[in-house]
C-alpha cells in the first residue's frame, strides 16, 4: 500500500481535481455516465407500448430487445447494469416483456417467472409501496399467481393535501399514475365511484400543477422511472391526453443509443454540487475553471414556490431550476457556496441560508422535501441533518445557533443500538454514521459519548486493507472509505490516526493512472433494493477526504511547530 506522505497526497489530489475537471460541462455543471436502469426501461417500454403502440414501435422494440439481453444467466434482472439479481427488477422485467412483447420474449419470461418464485416473490419486498406496484404491473400482465392480492390505493388522499404531503410527498405523482391505472382492474361499489369522481379531477390537478411547473417538458422529475408510472396511468385511464403526449416525447427524447433508459433523474445540481465541494477542499476554490459552476449553481435556485409539496422558493432542486426542490442538494450547494472567495458578499448564499434553516423539521431534524414526514425516503433522516448542520456551519453560523442546536440535540437521540446513523439515500450505515460523526463533532459535540460510540464503531468496521465498506464485513469503496476518514478527521481524536492514516493510503493507492477513482453502487434509488453508482460523486467524496486529511496534517505540523519556537 502507498505510503501516506504529504507528496503522495499532493498527486493523488492534483491528479484527482483534473480527473474531475475533464468531467466539467462549459455551462459549468458536471456530467457523469449513468448506467441503464431495468426499471426505467422496463416502465418506458410498458408506458409507451399503453400510449402509443404503434407511433412508439421502434422505442418498444428496442427496449424490449434490450431487457431480453440484460436478463442474467440465472433468469433474473439486476436494477443497474452490472447489479447482481434481485426481486424488483426481476418482477418489473417479466410484467413488462409480457404486456408489451410476449411472443418475442416466452423463453426469457417463463425464466423470469421461475427466477422470481426461487427469489421469494414479491412478498420480500420490504418497501409497502414498490411491492404494491410490483403487484400491480403483474395483475397487468396476467401473472395473478405471482402478484397475490391486489390492494386498492385510495385516490381519495388527494383531496386533503396536507395529509397527502404528509403520506405521499415525492411519490404524489407516481401514486396518481398507479391509481389511476386501477380504474379498470378492480371494480368500485356505489360509495366508492362517488368519492372517485371528485377525486380524479383533484389527481390530475395535481399532475398538472407539476407538469406547468416543470415548463410542460412531459418530464415528471426528469426520471424516466416515474414518469412511465404516470405516463402508463394517463394511457390506462385516458385522462390528460395532452400531459400524456408531452410525456412520451420526453421518454423519446431521453432514450440511450442501445434502447434503454436511464437509472435515475438528470442529477445536474446533485453532482455539480458535490463536485464543488470535493475541489474546494483540495484547494482549488479560487480556480478560474470553477467560475462557472459557481454561476450555474446561482443561475439554478428555484424562485418559484413548488405547490404540490409545499416547498417556497430560496433552494435548490437535483436537476435544474425547474426541478422540485430538495434539502439534501440544497444544504451540498450551500456549502460549496460558503466556500468560494466571495462567501461574504454573496446574497444568494444568505437567501439559500435562511432557506434551509426555514425548512428545519418541528423536531429538529431536516427532511428531503416535506417538513414534517414520517414517511420513509423523505425524512427525518440523521445523515440529510448532518447535512444541512454542515451547510449552516461552513457558512459561519456558531455553534450556539439555534437551528444548529436543536438539529445538533436531535441527532443526539437517534443512534442504533450498535452506535450507528441511519442515511436514507446512501448505503447504511458507513456513510450515514460518518456524516453524523463529522457534524457533531464540528458543532462541539466531538466528545460526547454518542458520538465517540459512533467513532469506535467506525474504527472498529474498518478492514485490514484500511478500506471501509457498509460495516458489514464486504469489500471497501471508495465513497465508504471517504466519508469515514471526513467523520474520524473531525473528531480529533488522537485515537483514530492510525485508522485515518490507513484510509487515506488506500485512498492514494486506489486512484487509476489518470487520477479517476472507481465508483461503487451505493446511492440509494429504491432503499434496501436497487442502489446505483455516481463518479462525481465518488471522485468529490475523495478529494474532500483528501483535502481536509492534508489541511489537519498541515496545523498539526504547524501546531507543532509553533511549541519548538516557543
Amino acid at each position: 500500500m502507498t505510503a501516506v506522505t504529504a507528496e503522495t497526497v499532493g498527486k493523488a489530489l492534483t491528479a484527482g481535481a483534473e480527473a474531475l475537471f475533464r468531467r466539467r460541462r462549459p455551462d459549468g455543471a458536471f456530467g457523469d455516465d449513468p448506467p441503464a436502469s431495468v426499471l426505467g426501461t422496463a416502465g418506458a417500454v410498458a408506458a409507451l407500448h399503453a400510449a402509443d403502440p404503434s407511433g412508439c414501435a421502434d422505442l418498444v422494440g428496442a427496449g424490449t430487445a434490450w431487457l431480453r439481453r440484460a436478463q442474467h444467466d440465472d433468469g433474473g434482472w439486476g436494477g443497474v447494469v452490472g447489479a447482481g439479481t434481485a426481486v424488483v427488477p426481476t418482477a418489473v422485467a417479466v410484467a413488462a416483456l409480457a404486456l408489451t412483447a410476449p411472443a418475442d420474449s416466452a423463453g426469457v419470461i417463463a425464466a423470469g417467472r421461475v427466477r422470481l418464485a426461487a427469489l421469494g416473490g414479491v412478498d420480500t419486498i420490504t418497501d409497502p409501496a414498490i411491492s404494491l406496484l410490483c403487484r400491480q404491473l403483474l395483475t397487468m400482465a396476467g401473472m395473478t399467481a405471482e402478484a397475490g392480492p391486489l390492494r386498492r390505493l385510495p385516490l381519495e388522499i388527494v383531496l386533503f393535501d396536507r395529509v397527502r404531503r404528509q403520506r405521499l410527498s415525492f411519490r404524489t405523482a407516481p401514486f396518481v399514475g398507479l391509481a389511476l391505472m386501477q380504474a379498470d382492474m378492480l371494480p368500485a361499489g356505489r360509495l366508492r365511484r362517488a368519492t372517485l369522481r371528485r377525486a380524479r379531477p383533484a389527481a390530475v390537478r395535481l399532475l398538472r400543477s407539476i407538469h406547468d411547473h416543470e415548463g410542460r417538458t412531459g418530464a415528471l422529475s426528469e426520471d424516466p422511472w416515474p414518469a412511465a408510472l404516470v405516463l402508463l396511468g394517463l394511457a390506462r385511464s385516458g385522462e390528460a391526453p395532452d400531459i400524456a403526449r408531452a410525456a412520451v416525447g420526453w421518454l423519446r427524447r431521453a432514450v440511450r443509443p442501445d434502447g434503454s433508459w436511464d437509472a435515475v433523474a438528470n442529477l445536474d445540481l446533485t453532482r455539480s454540487g458535490y463536485a464543488a465541494t470535493g475541489l474546494i477542499a483540495a484547494g482549488y476554490a479560487g480556480d478560474p475553471r470553477l467560475h462557472a459552476t459557481r454561476e450555474f449553481l446561482h443561475a439554478t435556485r428555484k424562485t418559484e414556490a413548488f405547490e404540490v409539496l409545499a416547498v417556497p422558493p430560496g433552494g435548490w432542486s437535483y436537476s435544474n431550476a425547474r426541478g422540485w426542490p430538495v434539502t439534501l442538494e440544497s444544504a451540498e450547494i450551500l456549502s460549496a457556496l460558503a466556500g468560494f472567495p466571495d462567501a461574504g458578499t454573496d446574497p444568494v448564499l444568505r437567501q439559500g441560508l435562511a432557506w434551509l434553516a426555514g425548512r428545519q423539521d418541528s423536531r429538529g431534524s431536516w427532511s428531503l422535501w416535506v417538513r414534517d414526514t414520517r414517511l420513509a425516503n423523505d425524512g427525518p433522516c440523521p445523515a440529510i441533518t448532518s447535512q444541512a448542520i454542515l451547510a449552516l456551519h461552513d457558512a459561519g453560523h456558531p455553534d450556539d445557533h439555534p437551528a444548529i442546536v436543536r438539529a445538533a440535540a436531535w441527532l443526539l437521540t437517534r443512534a442504533a443500538p450498535d452506535g450507528t446513523f441511519e442515511n436514507l439515500w446512501y448505503r447504511d450505515h458507513t456513510s450515514g454514521t460518518a456524516v453524523v460523526v463529522a457534524a457533531l463533532s464540528r458543532v462541539g459535540h466531538a466528545r460526547h459519548e454518542v458520538v465517540r460510540r459512533a467513532a469506535r464503531w467506525l474504527r472498529g468496521t474498518q478492514l485490514p486493507d484500511g478500506s471501509w465498506g457498509p460495516g458489514d464485513g464486504t469489500g471497501g469503496t471508495v465513497e465508504e472509505t471517504s466519508w469515514a476518514v471526513q467523520g474520524l478527521l473531525a473528531t480529533g481524536d488522537p485515537a483514530a490516526v492510525g485508522a485515518v492514516d490507513r484510509g487515506v493510503a488506500w485512498l492514494v493507492a486506489a486512484a487509476g493512472p489518470d487520477g479517476a477513482w472507481p465508483a461503487a453502487r451505493v446511492c440509494n434509488y429504491i432503499r434496501h433494493h436497487m442502489r446505483y453508482p455516481n463518479a462525481v460523486i465518488t471522485q468529490a467524496l475523495a478529494l474532500r477526504a483528501l483535502g481536509e486529511y492534508r489541511g489537519a496534517a498541515a496545523t498539526r505540523s504547524g501546531t507543532a511547530s509553533g511549541a519548538v519556537a516557543r
